[in-house]
């Protein structure tokens, strides 16, 4: 065999474990009773120190340099040698001892996550909590050592493969200066509109979830090679062509359930559309997750927020849960779905506050990770930055900052990705709407065929044969401009459209 045949049957096997690793995750999520956290913690962590094994095992190294030297191999085997490099170095700066503690302390803070937040209980998770932080704290460092970056952008790394808090402190402090006023702009020119009337509830669950499935299928997700199920926090999740999604519904509000189900669609639709012949490689993965929030983003905001959607979606809302009258209408639908309102929880939030849910949990866990703030002060510093950023305090810590899973479960450097997100999606649905006109009448038709088309072929096949922004302006024509984002936001919401 040669080098890289070596090497490509090598990562083949370390993906098959990662794929059962993917579908315990998808259980401790979504399936799995309470009272297994800890037998689950321990399987878990001995399926980690197992794949960090594989991934740093020393014939790598030798292999590498021997197939960096063959001049036969294509661009998609060039483009895994660089994948494999990559996440060799990074994974030979952590001992294995090390991978196994933050293995066992996610698992069990994940789970005491789940109580904390029903019960607002904050000072319960502290501990695990900071176990959690500090072991990311020495993930961070160890490969920040390795890799010459500070300890936050080595975990950044992770997620944003050649990612920089310095640009993005810059593009953040951009947007937090911008977002504020336009928000206010925004407000009055809904306020001089007549409200709108919205559907009144309630909305039985198994109502919700067959319009979820319905819509599902209209994007072209894949039930052949996936699910939909329920769990504390939306996530997407599972194994290589096995891409399971999740949501939580409520029964006053079915609007919550379905762009949960949409955004999670998204991120479902990349790895279904991931290249089958390199699927079990680096190469074959997903190009960081900017690109994949892009993804969510893009369904869910650019395309399920337009007016085109509406148009689609409107009557079968209305046969979904036998709606009528005024608030069933499209006008009053599409005003809806395009309501700002600043509020507290992320994953609710629209397109204009949401950035500023971003911003803050960026800067909160870039001071932690640096030791500039106990976490004993998050609630604190949680809800000061709410009142500044967005005008709202939150009521509780449930409201607060008990509301996402990214930091209990290890997360830490994942949350700028969303609005990075948010810009390359607009980026990336403006090219595709101006190379494809046909895109935004076929969704008012329910055909998505045109912009999912234009997706597999310019974003989702491509995997990570490219870097992100080399990728970005093969499909785009330029590297990420948040002029792009701005501009979306005002059209939309500002008047000018």
């Amino acid at each position: 065999m040669t080098a890289y045949s070596e090497l490509a049957d090598h990562f083949g096997r370390i993906a098959a474990l990662s794929n059962a690793i993917g579908i315990l995750s998808w259980d401790n999520a979504a399936m799995m009773p309470t009272g297994a956290a800890a037998t689950r913690a321990e399987s878990m962590a001995l399926l980690d120190v197992l794949r960090h094994g594989m991934a740093v095992e020393p014939r790598i190294g030798d292999w590498l340099g021997a197939a960096e030297a063959d001049d036969g191999l294509g661009p998609w085997e060039r483009a895994n040698l660089r994948e494999i490099r990559r996440l060799w170095t990074v994974q030979t700066a952590l001992p294995a001892d090390l991978v196994e503690a933050s293995s066992k302390a996610i698992s069990v803070c994940e789970m005491r996550w789940r109580q904390a937040r029903t019960d607002s209980d904050f000072a319960g998770l502290l501990p695990f909590l900071s176990e959690v932080l500090n072991l990311q704290r020495q993930i961070g460092q160890a490969k920040g050592e390795k890799l010459g970056l500070s300890p936050y952008d080595a975990l950044l790394n992770d997620y944003e493969p050649g990612g920089r808090s310095e640009k993005i402190d810059a593009l953040f402090d951009d947007l937090a200066g911008f977002l504020p006023g336009f928000t206010q702009e925004v407000l009055a020119l809904q306020a001089r509109r007549p409200k709108a009337p919205e559907p009144q509830g309630p909305f039985a669950i198994e109502k919700q979830r067959a319009l979820g499935l319905k819509m599902m299928a209209a994007l072209g997700y894949d039930f052949e090679r996936g699910r939909l199920d329920v769990s504390t926090h939306p996530f997407c999740g599972g194994a290589d062509n096995d891409v399971r999604i999740t949501t939580r519904y409520d029964e006053s509000d079915f609007a919550k359930a379905l762009m949960g189900v949409l955004h999670e669609t998204g991120h479902a639709l990349y790895e279904q559309g991931r290249p089958q012949a390199y699927m079990n490689q680096p190469v074959g993965q997903a190009r960081g997750m900017s690109l994949h929030e892009s993804q969510s983003l893009l369904v869910e905001m650019q395309a399920c927020r337009s007016a085109a959607f509406i148009r689609f979606a409107a009557p079968l809302m209305r046969e979904a849960f036998g709606g009528s009258g005024p608030a069933w209408e499209q006008e009053a639908l599409l005003a809806r779905y395009t309501k700002v309102e600043a509020g507290f929880i992320r994953v609710d939030a629209d397109e204009v506050t949401y950035p500023a849910h971003v911003i803050l949990r960026y800067r909160l866990e870039k001071a932690l990770i640096a030791d500039e703030m106990p976490l004993s002060e998050l609630p604190f510093a949680w809800n000061a930055g709410m009142k500044t950023l967005l005008g709202v305090t939150p009521p509780d810590d449930r409201r607060g900052c008990l509301q996402d899973v990214h930091w209990p479960s290890g997360g830490w450097g994942y949350f700028p990705t969303y609005t990075l997100g948010a810009m390359t999606a607009a980026q990336i649905f403006e090219a595709a709407c101006k190379a494809e006109p046909e895109i935004l009448p076929s969704i008012g038709r329910g055909d998505f065929s045109p912009l999912v088309g234009w997706l597999r072929s310019h974003i989702h096949s491509q995997a990570s044969l490219y870097e992100t922004d080399e990728l970005l302006t093969h499909a785009t024509g330029r590297p990420l401009d948040a002029g792009v984002f701005k501009a979306h936001l005002r059209r939309r919401y500002g008047g000018e459209g």
